[in-house]
């Protein structure tokens, strides 16, 4: 080994002095130096979702029938109270005519005119009961003339058992008389609740809208056969939106109502601040992450629900960290 050296300190000392002269060669590089301290650094979360409408309503059909007519369709703005669809009245028309007709004759019965309230009849003087209690009377003043030729022994007991029985009968057919317009009187308002319900049924008929908004959907066309319940229209309240995201759980105790929410939606350039309107009171066990909501006003309509946005929440104002300028920072071979 020390035959080695030798040999290279002795042929390549010219070599040798190239190097260090080559060494001593190189550029001074100047860099600025600075102190790096903590400064206000905010802890900001970001959360992903989407914007959803206001209010949704699937809107559906409560009587079966076969639509007659659909008088909005997708992307149409409705207001509430406005015809969707209607179905055919033809059956539920005769359905009303019959029950109106079963309450007049059941108020007839008891006297009532179209115009007359039940409240104030009285049942004494509906025409069953006048006809029975004058027939009652008639026989009450047999009996008292019939007892008067007892006490004379100008009738014989068998008459006088007689008159006794028919004035008997005469009464309780007045008590019978009497009950049967009470019931007539409950039979009223069966009969008028009958009707309720025929006119109830036929306004179903009509589906019309629960709140103003757009048409996002329409199920049916003329000619289709609804059942209870089957969906005819889908209308959504887009006026104002809200965005639906989440948090993982480590920040769940740092979000709060009304905390101010920076909303970037890709199709819009400039960011929107909206703040946190409403927290999930659960954590979700299956993804760990918490469910909050933030309102986004859209008054012209112009945002589209299922719109994909990020959000950035300060969770942390105070926070401080080490920061350095960007400057400092380079990027080399993706490191």
């Amino acid at each position: 080994m020390c035959l080695i050296l030798f040999a290279i300190g002795c042929n390549g000392g010219s070599d040798a002095a190239k190097i260090v002269q080559e060494v001593k060669e190189l550029p001074v590089l100047e860099a600025e130096v600075l102190t790096v301290d903590p400064e206000s650094w905010p802890v900001i979360v970001r959360s992903y979702g989407s914007l959803i409408p206001d209010e949704i309503a699937v809107l559906g059909s409560r009587i079966e029938g076969r639509v007659e007519a659909v008088h909005a369709d997708l992307g149409d703005h409705v207001t509430a109270g406005t015809p969707l669809v209607t179905l055919s009245q033809a059956e539920f028309k005769l359905r009303v005519q019959q029950a109106e007709a079963q309450l007049l004759q059941t108020r007839s019965a008891v006297g009532l005119r179209t115009k007359d309230k039940v409240a104030d009849l009285n049942p004494e003087n509906a025409p069953p009961v006048v006809e029975q209690k004058a027939l009652w009377n008639e026989a009450k003043g047999n009996l008292e003339r019939a007892e008067k030729l007892q006490d004379r022994n100008s009738i014989s007991s068998s008459e006088m058992q007689q008159i006794v029985a028919t004035a008997a009968v005469s009464e309780a057919r007045y008590r019978s008389a009497l009950n049967g317009v009470h019931e007539k009187i409950a039979l009223i308002g069966v009969r008028e609740a009958e009707l309720s319900l025929a006119r109830e049924a036929l306004a179903d008929t009509v589906i019309v809208a629960s709140f103003d908004g757009l048409v996002q959907h329409k199920q049916v066309s003329p000619g289709t056969y609804v059942r209870v319940g089957d969906p005819v229209a889908t209308v959504v309240r887009t006026n104002q939106l809200r965005f639906r995201g989440t948090i993982p759980e480590r920040y769940a105790l740092q979000l709060s109502v009304g905390q101010p929410v920076q909303l970037q939606i890709e199709s819009v350039s400039e960011p929107l601040n909206v703040s946190v309107s409403r927290i999930s009171p659960a954590v979700d066990l299956s993804s760990r992450s918490l469910v909050f909501e933030a309102v986004v006003e859209n008054l012209e309509e112009r945002l589209r629900s299922g719109l994909f946005a990020e959000a950035r929440i300060v969770t942390d104002a105070t926070a401080t960290d080490l920061v350095v300028p960007q400057s400092a920072v380079v990027e080399f071979a993706g490191a």
